[in-house]
């Protein structure tokens, strides 16, 4: 198998260019205005850098909000090594620190050290990846011991409106506006110092506990986009009426199962409806959390499989571009991911990321607008966009999966993982 360049995740962070920090302002600027951001800032007086900045994920527009939120402060952002592809040198001069996503990397932590040490802002996404339906993702408990050994004021912001504006299902722009942000210490160095690793992680999960759609429906605000629910079954893929997986489709403002012929409404304000008169879940988080339950049934019984899925394999061992690995089959089950193939010299390749190593995946619904679904899997150097082909399948289901493999490891370890921690 050919041996690639990979890319230099240890050279040290770079302090944003003097001249890159009004540009990043001046960028961020249009979006912030068009949704009429609302930043509301509480116990930040006289905070001054260097902090530590954790931020919720819904889309993109999060990382303009925050560039409003902390202007003209200097800060250094960690961003997944896609977000890199092409631009490089752009993203490092700006500030960006590259992880891999869902590895342990001592690496950042010194990196983070050197950004606290600088007196700028270390800028994190704890959840790692955009929400699938707009509520918060597990966080990692090594998040509070971060906190402190870094020492530093904990800040977090918390933005509204971002996944109901663009969902992560169909991200296209429906003008939501006003959106709303709430910049908040959360500890002062002092209070870090008199607090235990527990207690941090603890408040942290509380201040990131958030549901887009509760939102949306407390606020009033509707959506006019006529095809506000394409794309929503990726999500919701299993119909709740006969049960059938992977049988879930959407139009216009309709999601359908075309198993057994039932539709749903996706009203303006972010209900759902059921065409028939019953309307099992009418909160989508709800529709959702189901799933989980039912994945969650399946793994405790011990017969979670997809089975073998034929796929395909990019791999991303720098920043340049996505690069075709090869054809092979996956397998997520009971003991985790596993994945092999041959490259197109006839080399086998292989990755296998089991149970107690991934608490949480990352996935990508129709990558690009013509890749398809996929989930990534990486490893400290490398990253694999893996593309399931040719069978049934719910990358959600795969993700659900991950998480609620590791949480059952956890429980029969004697070492259970608390609420909304991995």
């Amino acid at each position: 198998m050919q041996n690639f360049k990979r890319f230099d995740r240890k050279k040290p962070p770079v302090r944003t260019k003097w001249y890159l920090r009004p540009l990043t302002y001046i960028l961020s600027a249009p979006d912030v205005k068009k949704h009429k951001a609302i930043i509301k800032k509480y116990n930040a007086e006289g905070l001054e850098p260097p902090y530590l900045l954790l931020c919720n994920h819904n889309a993109f527009l999060d990382f303009k909000v925050a560039t409003k939120a902390i202007f003209p402060a200097r800060a250094n952002y960690v961003v997944a090594i896609d977000g890199f592809i092409g631009r490089e040198k752009l993203l490092r001069d700006v500030g960006c620190i590259c992880k891999r996503k869902f590895t342990n990397d001592i690496t950042l932590v010194r990196q983070l050290k050197k950004v606290a040490e600088n007196g700028d802002i270390a800028v994190i996404y704890p959840e790692a990846r955009y929400s699938l339906c707009g509520t918060t993702a597990v966080l990692p408990e090594s998040l509070g011991g971060l906190c402190k050994m870094l020492g530093i004021p904990v800040v977090t912001l918390i933005c509204h409106g971002h996944h109901i504006n663009s969902p992560f299902w169909n991200l296209h722009d429906r003008g939501v506006a006003p959106t709303e942000a709430e910049f908040t210490v959360q500890y002062t160095p002092d209070e870090l110092d008199n607090a235990t690793v527990d207690q941090i992680n603890e408040r942290l999960v509380q201040a990131f506990q958030y549901d887009e759609y509760a939102w949306q429906k407390q606020r009033g605000i509707k959506v006019t986009y006529e095809k506000r629910a394409e794309g929503l079954h990726k999500v919701l893929y299993q119909c709740p009426h006969c049960g059938a997986e992977f049988k879930m489709t959407s139009k216009d403002d309709k999601l359908i199962c075309t198993h057994c012929g039932k539709t749903w409404t996706y009203s303006e304000l972010g209900e759902l409806s059921g065409d028939d008169g019953v309307t099992e879940f009418s909160h989508i988080p709800d529709w959702y959390e189901w799933e989980r339950a039912n994945v969650r049934a399946e793994v405790e019984a011990g017969t979670y499989s997809t089975g073998e899925m034929p796929v395909t394999v990019d791999t991303l061992p720098n920043a340049k571009k996505f690069i075709r690995l090869g054809e092979g089959v996956m397998t997520h089950d009971m003991n985790g991911f596993t994945v092999r193939g041959k490259d197109k010299d006839g080399d086998p390749f292989e990755m296998v990321k089991t149970v107690p190593s991934l608490y949480s995946c990352h996935i990508e619904y129709e990558y690009l607008g013509k890749h398809g679904d996929c989930v990534d899997l990486n490893t400290l150097d490398d990253t694999w966009y893996i593309y399931p082909h040719d069978c049934e399948f719910a990358v959600t289901k795969m993700a659900l999966a991950t998480e609620e493999l590791y949480f059952d490891y956890r429980r029969k370890q004697g070492k259970p993982c608390k609420n909304g921690l991995a």
